[in-house]
């Protein structure tokens, strides 16, 4: 008995140690779960934008004392004196303490009445290796300012890039490959840096004009035209459907000619009226081809009042209205005035060799080919190469390649510097001055797009620097070559698809300030879509040239989304469209009226491209 009664103390402190060490491991697992719950909510609550403003959100200690106090409760396993304290780190994680003691039992009895549990835990938000493309709207409205902000709309576009650039290389982990890349867009896209020769035609077809050889005496009178004309303010309706009636169909009187459907119902008078002012004195200067002394003034006018017209669809006749309120638009009267003979013009297309393209051209392109699409849900990509964002062009074989642009070349057949003329597709040998509309503000060229790189801040300065505001919204090219500059599997899957085992994430941010505004005018990627109506016929299609670039931009935003690409959609100073919301899908597309809503809608992206982990 005297050896089993000295056996028992150890015994009984083998047991108790263990009894209670066991009591002590389970509150320290408990209290781990919660310290990483504390710290990986508290992180989450701080952001990313703390990398540039320097600003901790008040709550966050709120916010990870409250994770910690739901996973260990006060008392829990009958501990005592629970502590919880967070530290911001200088990589901005956030680390954590936490302590607790555990009261004995048995081990009371040998003078341990509680054992003191501590852990530590650190949650950093990273990124892993991660694509980003930007297609940026750099049309003229973009030179505007929202209200309540101090800058314009595109340098606020490039103050919050930089945010959102800083917020993403502050929070990447080492190792990690982050790469951004650019579509600057209006009209045109400048991609021509980025195409190998074979991917490029050696010659192309031109709306142009050639000299015949031959001049007219001076026998024409001094004409007068107006031209350079610009949005100054107030405000002009679309043309609006308000009612509609089934068109007349008028046989034909003759066996070698078709009937023909016409409008032949009344249309109101219009209301709208106009007044031209003066707002300079007038300058004089010599033009050499033609020959003439031209007498130009700035002129200003002001619109007001309610248009009509009716336009032929099929077999519907639609009478249309368009307001104008106090619409005022600045322009040039210019006299012509002849001096010498006038030289005969024969305007048709012209084929150029384009092989000395890269010095000649500034790096706008034209597309390769496509068709006039009637049905959007069954698009035939052996046609509408333009919209086979993969396709990697055939040396020698033009359909598939590119064109390179020449604005100089450009002349619009029938088309008067004063507006007046139709488009027509047939040759014209004339003395008449067609309009050089490829030289025209709505012809603008943007800045070079930029394939995917990784990038030091200097760079993404450099690189914001060249952006500048000019020319018309055409969202469907900037889309496209956004689409192509960060496929994986396209004309450079060499650079862009996963390498060694190591997927990455890519995600694609196309934002714009306004809606989609065509010229049938403008010399763009689709060469003069009035003239040569690659994409869009004025006279037989039942959409018009807006809603013709609105569903070929659908087509080439699901393309991008099939190749595993995040879309998001950012509406800057404009509201969000069906066009926008279906691109991107639900909880992808932002409105932002200023400034401060735009950096929030960057800063909800960068979240999402963005891992919460806990480190080792």
């Amino acid at each position: 008995m005297a050896m089993m009664a000295a056996a028992l103390f150890p015994l009984l402190g083998l047991i108790g140690g263990g009894v209670d060490i066991g009591r002590g491991y389970l509150a320290q697992s408990r209290l781990q779960q919660a310290c990483d719950a504390g710290v990986l909510g508290a992180r989450k609550r701080l952001g990313a934008s703390v990398a540039v403003d320097g600003q901790v959100p008040t709550d966050v200690a709120e916010t990870g004392q409250r994770f910690f106090n739901i996973n260990f409760r006060e008392g829990i396993y009958g501990t005592e004196n629970r502590s919880f304290q967070m530290t911001l780190e200088d990589d901005y994680a956030i680390s954590g303490e936490a302590s607790v003691d555990v009261p004995t039992t048995i081990m009371q009895v040998f003078g341990h009445e509680t054992m003191e549990v501590s852990v530590e835990c650190e949650a950093i938000l990273n990124f892993s290796n991660l694509d980003v493309m930007m297609v940026l709207d750099v049309t003229g409205s973009m030179r505007h300012r929202n209200s309540g902000d101090s800058m314009s709309r595109l340098d606020t576009v490039k103050q919050v890039i930089r945010n959102f650039y800083a917020q993403i290389e502050a929070s990447k982990a080492p190792s990690t490959e982050i790469r951004y890349g650019f579509v600057p867009y209006n009209g045109n896209v400048n991609v021509g840096h980025l195409l190998a020769d074979d991917w490029v035609v050696n010659s192309w077809i031109y709306q142009g004009r050639e000299d015949t050889g031959h001049s007219l005496p001076n026998e024409e009178a001094a004409r007068t035209y107006f031209r350079n004309w610009r949005f100054v303010s107030g405000s002009r309706s679309t043309w609006n459907t308000i009612s509609s009636y089934a068109a007349t169909w008028n046989e034909s009187t003759s066996a070698d000619t078709f009937g023909w459907y016409s409008c032949n119902g009344s249309q109101p008078a219009d209301s709208w009226t106009y007044t031209d002012s003066s707002t300079g004195r007038m300058r004089v200067q010599t033009q050499a081809d033609p020959a003439a002394v031209l007498q130009i003034t700035p002129m200003q006018r002001v619109q007001s009042g309610t248009r009509y017209r009716t336009s032929l669809s099929g077999t519907t006749c639609n009478l249309q209205s368009s307001v104008d309120s106090n619409y005022v638009q600045s322009f040039e009267s210019v006299r012509e005035i002849p001096s010498f003979d006038r030289t005969v013009w024969l305007y048709q297309p012209i084929t150029r060799d384009v092989s000395n393209w890269r010095a000649e051209t500034n790096g706008c392109i034209e597309e390769r080919d496509t068709y006039q699409i009637t049905d959007y849900d069954n698009v035939d990509f052996t046609r509408a190469l333009d919209l086979d964002i993969d396709l990697v062009p055939t040396a020698g074989n033009p359909s598939t390649q590119w064109r390179p642009r020449y604005p100089d070349e450009i002349y619009v057949r029938r088309i008067e510097f004063d507006g007046g003329g139709d488009f027509d597709t047939r040759n014209h040998r004339t003395t008449a001055e067609y309009v050089d509309s490829g030289t025209w503000w709505f012809s603008a060229c943007p800045a070079r797009a930029q394939k995917l790189q990784e990038m030091t801040s200097g760079e993404l300065d450099a690189y914001l620097a060249t952006l500048q505001p000019n020319g018309p919204t055409y969202h469907d090219i900037g889309m496209i070559w956004g689409g192509r500059l960060i496929s994986p599997t396209g004309i450079f899957a060499a650079e862009n698809a996963d390498t060694g085992g190591t997927e990455r994430a890519r995600h694609l941010i196309w934002m714009t300030d306004g809606q989609t505004e065509p010229y049938d005018l403008a010399y763009g990627t689709y060469g003069i879509d009035g003239l040569d109506q690659r994409r869009w016929d004025p006279d037989t299609s039942s959409e018009t040239l807006a809603q013709t670039i609105e569903n070929r931009f659908s087509v080439a935003c699901d393309q991008v989304k099939n190749r595993n690409v995040t879309v998001w959609v950012i509406a800057f100073g404009t509201s969000v469209t069906d066009l926008m919301t279906n691109c991107a899908g639900p909880g992808r597309y932002f409105q932002a009226s200023n400034a401060e809503e735009l950096n929030e809608a960057f800063e909800a992206i960068a979240r999402a491209m963005s891992e919460l982990r806990m480190t080792d």
